[in-house]
C-alpha cells in the first residue's frame, strides 16, 4: 500500500505534467485555448497546489481526509468542466452555439459572475476538435485525467488512521 505522501507526489507530478501538455499544446502545436480549456487549467492548477501542500504537509487522520476531500470536491469541479466540454465538442454543427467574446474581454467589461455563467455556457470555439488521440479530444483525456485525480483524493478521504481517536492524531 502506497504512503500517503507517495499518493500526494503521484498526484502533483500527474498535475505538472497536464500543465505541461497544455504549455506545448499551446506554445508548440498552437492550438489557442478556448475559455473552458483555461477553467480546466484552473482546476488542475488548484488540484496541483492541494497535492502540493499535502505532500509537504504530511498530515494523518483527520488531515488527510481533509485534503482527501478538498481534492477530491476540486477534481470533480475540474471533471464538470471537461464534461462539459466534452459535450459541446459532440453537439451536431446546427446546435452548435455562436462563437463568443473572448475571456479577456469578458473579463474586462462584464462582472465576473456574468463572465463565469458566459463561459459556462460555452461557444463555437470551445467546439472545435484541434486534436485528438485514439478517438478522444484534450477534453476527454482531461476528463479521465479529473477522473483519476479524483480517485487519489476518494483514496486520502477514506484512509483509515493508524490510530482510531482522528482527533489525537497530528493535524
Amino acid at each position: 500500500m502506497l504512503s500517503s505522501r507517495r499518493i500526494y507526489l503521484a498526484g502533483l507530478l500527474m498535475c505538472i505534467a497536464l500543465l505541461l501538455g497544455a504549455a506545448y499544446f499551446q506554445h508548440v502545436l498552437l492550438l489557442e485555448p478556448c475559455p473552458l480549456c483555461i477553467l480546466q487549467r484552473v482546476m488542475v492548477m488548484v488540484i496541483g497546489g492541494l497535492f502540493l501542500l499535502a505532500f509537504l504537509h504530511n498530515p494523518r487522520g483527520l488531515g488527510n481526509r481533509i485534503y482527501g476531500g478538498l481534492i477530491l470536491i476540486s477534481a470533480m469541479i475540474g471533471a464538470g468542466i471537461s464534461g462539459r466540454h466534452v459535450w459541446l465538442q459532440n453537439l451536431p454543427p446546427e446546435q452548435v452555439p455562436s462563437c463568443g467574446p473572448g475571456l479577456n474581454f469578458m473579463l474586462d467589461n462584464f462582472p465576473l459572475s456574468r463572465t463565469i455563467e458566459l463561459v459556462f455556457r460555452g461557444s463555437g470555439e470551445c467546439a472545435e476538435v484541434d486534436w485528438s488521440l485514439l478517438g478522444l479530444t484534450i477534453p476527454a483525456w482531461t476528463l479521465i485525467a479529473f477522473v483519476v485525480l479524483a480517485l487519489l483524493g476518494l483514496n486520502r478521504l477514506l484512509s483509515k488512521s493508524r490510530r482510531q481517536n482522528m482527533f489525537s492524531d497530528r493535524f
